[in-house]
């Protein structure tokens, strides 16, 4: 009876917990796609006027916008901590292959069987699958009761393999695997070097950035005054960065939304298969490791969330801002923000009906 209520108040927090602009995360996002769209038809000079100025082939002010989106997740980081959580194999190893073998095989899968018609959303999907969390997965971990500094320092290791790994799974995934299996390959210029610039300024200057800001704030000031008080007042700048992105993308994708709803419906449920399945084989695989609780959630919440933000950057940089790949890096957060928080409730429901006890500690 206590561990219920234990468990009931757990799932009170979750709505609880959340500030009035997270609590409606997902309105937010809907008034930025009509903002954007709206946008597209009042001014059908947009397009030229934002891919004026560039940064390594990506318009300016949505580059911008990624940056100030993926920096305040970054700085939350504690790097510090790195050795604490990588000496426990049972949670390592198995996220590492979750993310980096299961997920974009998966994708790759539900790419082709879905989207088998459609090259670019296709391949849209299948970068979205190469691109492993670092940023919202934070906060579907916390409000599952996970353990934050776990989730924390996977997203760190994430984070550094993905400069190096990405390029050559997005090679290894639209070039060769579909080769060997006989498969039709879309016909574009897929360069190595494209994605890994791509990467390094999309991901590595807000990772340099992070981990410059937490040294030398916790430095300066101590930890205490680092957590409770600047990374509060940074937070919010993920989501302003996230909801300016939308605008821009959903101005100069208009067209297709409101042309092509099928197509857009056709993206969203690959998605939501590649959730729910991720969530559940990690989830599963962590219990059946032994793993408490706390690290069993963030063990399938690493796994199941994706870095949309490096999705998107990479399709544009690479295919073009108007592209159909750009469409379904854009499709993805408003996919995947409604099915980690239906996650966050079925974590819990999880916890109570396989993990009881109220006293487990973190393995």
């Amino acid at each position: 009876m206590v561990a219920e209520r234990a468990v009931t108040d757990a799932e009170a927090h979750v709505v609880g917990h959340l500030s009035v602009v997270n609590r409606f995360l997902p309105v937010w996002i809907g008034l930025a796609m009509v903002l954007g769209i709206g946008l597209g038809r009042l001014v059908p000079s947009l397009n030229t006027a934002l891919e004026h100025v560039q940064i390594a082939g990506t318009s300016l002010p949505i580059a911008l916008g990624l940056l100030v989106m993926m920096y305040p997740v970054l700085a939350k980081v504690r790097y510090g901590e790195i050795n604490r959580v990588t000496a426990d194999r049972r949670l390592l190893m198995p996220s590492l292959i979750l993310n980096w073998v299961v997920g974009p095989t998966l994708m790759f899968a539900l790419a082709w069987i879905f989207l088998y018609d459609l090259p670019a959303y296709r391949t849209g999907l299948i970068l979205v699958g190469l691109a492993r969390c670092i940023a919202m997965v934070l906060i579907w971990n916390d409000l599952a009761c996970g353990d934050d500094t776990a989730a924390a320092v996977l997203v760190a290791i994430n984070s550094l393999f993905q400069i190096v790994a990405f390029a050559i799974l997005g090679y290894f995934y639209l070039k060769v695997l579909p080769g060997w299996m006989g498969l039709p390959t879309t016909q574009v210029d897929v360069s190595m070097w494209g994605i890994a610039r791509s990467v390094l300024i999309f991901l590595g200057i807000p990772l340099l950035a992070g981990y410059l800001t937490r040294t030398f704030g916790e430095r300066r000031r101590g930890r205490e005054w680092y957590e409770t008080r600047l990374l509060p007042r940074l937070g919010p700048f993920a989501l302003y960065g996230l909801l300016f992105t939308i605008v821009i993308l959903f101005a100069l994708q208009g067209s297709a939304i409101t042309h092509e709803p099928m197509s857009v419906a056709r993206i969203a449920l690959p998605l939501l298969c590649y959730f729910a399945i991720m969530w559940g084989v990690a989830f599963f695989t962590g219990r059946a490791l032994g793993l408490s609780y706390p690290r069993t959630a963030t063990l399938a919440f690493t796994a199941a969330g994706n870095n949309f933000e490096l999705a998107i950057a990479v399709a544009i940089g690479t295919f073009g801002v108007t592209s159909g790949q750009a469409l379904a890096g854009v499709v993805g957060p408003l996919i995947e923000v409604p099915a980690l928080v239906g996650l966050v409730y079925v974590s819990l429901w999880a916890r109570r009906r396989f993990y009881p006890s109220t006293k487990e500690t973190t393995a």
